[in-house]
Formats: C-alpha cells, structure tokens, sequence
C-alpha cells in the first residue's frame, strides 16, 4: 500500500480531504475495540491494552489523517512531479495485488541442452544471470530474449572434468558493483564487476569441494560454505589485489586479448562444528549472525563479526533442508521435503510449520518479499504464504483458491532405455531449484530442471 501526505495550494484542500473518512475511520476502530472486548471461550495467555480507548482524535491528527492519500496514483503522480510531500510505498505491494489477481503470466525461456539452473539473480530491469550443474554461466536478456555465456575462470591449478560440478550460487554485494559466484572448479570462487561483467578475481585454496552457497557480509566481505564443512571468509578489495601484468604473445598467462584478473585466498577458514556438508548460508542482518544448513538436519549460526560459531540446533523431523530464507526482521525459513519451518531467530524453536499442500513436493527454494514467502517446489509449482495471514495467499479472483504458479514442462534430454520406462509411467515436471524477484516486484524468474540426479534437462521462465 501507499502513503502520501498532500500538500495543498494556497486556499484549496487535497481531493483526499474528504470529513466522511473520519466518521468511516471511527466506525472501524468502534468494531475493532468490541472485536478484542469480545470475551473468548478460552482465555488467552497474553493480552496486551491499548492506552486509551477515546474515539476523539484532536484537531490536528484530523487534518493529517484527511491530508493523508493512500491512492496508489496519488503516490505515483507526486513521485513524477518530485513534489516535496512525505511518501512511502510497500514494496510487497505489487507482488501481492498481481498475485492474488492471478496477472502472472509465464513467458518460457528456451535454454537448448543446458542441465539445470541451480542458482539466479537479477542485475538490472532487463538482465537475468544464472548459474548451470553443467557449469556454465549465463546472461538472459528480457528484452531481445537471447541468452549469452560469460567465461568461468580456471585456477593456478587447473581444473579437470571432476572438479566441474556446477555453479551452485550466485550473489550480488549490497551497493550492486560485484557479482560472486562459482567458477570452472567448483570448489572456487569468481568474482565479476558490475555492470560490465569483467572478471576481477578468483578466490581459492579454502575448499577442498564443492561450494553450496555464499552470501555477502557488505561491500567488501563474502562469506562461502562447501560441502567439506568449511566456511570461508573473503575480503575482495580491489586496492590489495596484484594483477598479472601483460606477458608474451604464446598464449601465457598475461596474454592481452584475455581480460586480467587476481588471485585471492581467504582471510579465514572456520570448520562449521557439527555439521555435515554445508548447504545453504544466509546473512541476518538483524541479529549480525549468518545462519547455516547441513545436510545432517542441523541449523548452525555464528557471529558475523567475529566469524565464531555460536550455536548449533537439530532441527525438528527435517529431511533434505537445503534452503533457507530470512525476513528483514529476522525470522527464518527452512524448506524441508514436505513442510516448510518458520524459526524464532533468538532461539531457533520453530514457530510454525507450514505444510505443503501437495504430497511429496519436496520445498527447493525459499525467499521473502515482504510478508509473503515464496516457495518454489519439486513438483513444478509456486506456492505463497502470508506470514502475516498465517495462511496461503488466497486467490481474489476465484473464491477459495489459493495462489499458485505451475512452471511449464522445460526441456529434457534423452536417457538410458530402463530408466525411460520408469519416466514415461508418471507425469514430469520440473523443480523450481531457484527463483527471484526484480527489483519493482513485478517480474519472477523460477528456474530448475529435472529432481532425479540421473535426467538431464532444463527449465527458465519469467513471470510478470
């Protein structure tokens, strides 16, 4: 929702001036107030009193509250003329109003023989970038609806057909300059600048496999976690990096017509206690903490700014928790294979669990926009739960409903004969692996591919 206090000329008053709403707004809080008087057949355990419970409002909080438009095109108007009015939008507000009036429409992205989208992000209004199992690095553009490859960066080391994996994450730092992701070995890390996509450097000798995930501290610090229990702590800053200088015309290192980048190790390696390969990291910037998942069912946390384990949690009947979420206050989410736990970040006890409404989906991905969380399934589908509704985002458009996205079928390769059999007997859909959010919260992009590690194949679509 919007909020604009107007400002009016000289002699006239704003067109949301209107002394009726004060009698509507009246009439509103007289319901609200018997509504908490209203004596329940079982007592509550907390009650909380409102300081008074007048229905006069002084002079003054009447002229604000009638000065004030909650008109989405008053707000967009007083925006587009940079009026000097008070103005505030929510930025959930147009992911919400387009979903429950079923306006998502999905436009397919066609990927060729690509294996499954692991991990994606939004760089700009119009670019897409997403990381592939077959360890590829790609760039869709919404406008022209081509899709190009950005290089991976090799190591000193050099890295065979064994130690390519996939690029699992992909993360942008908070001022939108760099780009961190996985590179040609997967047990490194690449970082790119912002908006060229020039390599800048390569992080390694901090992993020994496969980086799960990252997220970034601020500008400058970048967190990673390895299926080797490991947790990496990078500073990339430009200033301390040493370029390889240019070098001769045989192909070495420093060759001119390839773009120069530096090689970086980490400032810390801190083995995560308890844990059995690291599968998802986030950053809490609340509580200063980044939260962690193992494979092990356990929730580790530790110290962002002492990079020290705090404390480790055997999470509640949880199988194949390989994502998590955290709200902008903090709470966390935990896809599982059939629920999905909502977590006090203070003691990590689990505040909710929301069911899956389909059996055996399996939740892989999970994020927030807003109060509502979106969670992407094995089964092909987007769900959406109003954290402050405490239920699914129910349909306006058709009574009961709740609102659901279903992907399209995507692209599957040719497999072995025996495993055909077995394919053919049930319907296929694909995971939604990873989905994002563009900045205005008009345009989802989901992603994924075939759930059985043995099919290959694809799937990308933009919804707005």
């Amino acid at each position: 929702m919007s909020k604009t206090v107007k400002r009016p000329t000289a002699g006239i008053r704003p067109s949301c001036y209107i002394p009726s709403r004060l009698e509507e707004r009246r009439t509103r809080a007289r319901i609200l107030r018997q509504e908490r008087r209203r004596k329940p057949d079982k007592p509550d355990d907390f009650v909380t009193y409102e300081d008074s419970d007048s229905e006069e409002e002084t002079p003054a909080q009447q002229h604000q509250v009638l000065s004030t438009s909650f008109n989405f095109v008053d707000y967009v108007r007083s925006r587009e003329s940079d009026l000097t009015e008070e103005r505030n939008v929510d930025p959930s507000y147009a992911s919400r109003h387009i979903l429950t009036h079923d306006m998502f429409k999905e436009t397919p992205i066609a990927l060729g023989n690509i294996n499954k989208v692991f991990c994606s992000q939004w760089l700009s209004n119009r670019q897409v970038v997403f990381g592939t199992k077959c360890n590829k690095l790609m760039v869709y553009d919404v406008n022209t609806r081509k899709v190009d490859a950005i290089p991976t960066l090799p190591n000193s080391r050099g890295a065979s057909p064994d130690t390519q994996s996939g690029i699992h994450a992909c993360q942008i730092n908070p001022s939108n300059s760099l780009l961190a992701t996985g590179a040609r070995h997967s047990a490194d890390i690449a970082i790119y600048r912002l908006p060229t996509l020039d390599p800048l450097c390569i992080g390694e000798n901090a992993h020994r496999d496969w980086v799960f995930d990252m997220c970034w501290l601020d500008d400058q610090f970048l967190v990673s976690g390895s299926r080797d229990t490991k947790l990496a702590l990078w500073r990339v800053n430009e200033d301390t990096m040493e370029f390889p200088v240019a070098a001769s015309k045989d192909g070495a290192e420093g060759d001119g017509n390839v773009p120069q980048y530096a090689h970086i190790s980490p400032i810390s390696v801190k083995e995560c206690r308890g844990a059995q390969k690291i599968r998802a990291i986030c950053f809490n910037k609340e509580y200063r903490e980044l939260a962690l998942l193992s494979l092990n069912g356990y929730m580790h946390l530790f110290n962002a700014e002492t990079f020290s384990q705090k404390l480790s949690r055997k999470l509640p009947n949880c199988q194949e928790n390989v994502c998590i979420a955290c709200q902008p206050n903090g709470l966390y989410a935990v896809g599982c294979r059939s629920y999905t736990l909502l977590l006090d970040p203070r003691t990590l006890q689990a505040v909710k669990k929301i069911a899956s409404r389909y059996s055996g989906c399996g939740i892989r991905s999970a994020s927030f926009q807003g109060n509502i969380l979106t969670i992407g399934t094995g089964l092909g589908m987007l769900m959406f739960y109003d954290i402050r509704a405490g239920k699914y985002l129910e349909s306006q458009t058709s009574a009961s409903r709740t609102v659901v996205l279903k992907a399209s079928r995507g692209y599957v390769a040719q497999f072995p004969e025996e495993e055909m059999d077995n394919f053919q007997q049930i319907k296929y859909v694909p995971a939604i692996y990873t989905h994002c959010y563009d900045g205005s919260g008009t345009r989802l992009f989901t992603a994924g591919g075939p759930l059985p590690a043995t099919l290959i194949g694809n799937y990308a679509g933009i919804w707005q």
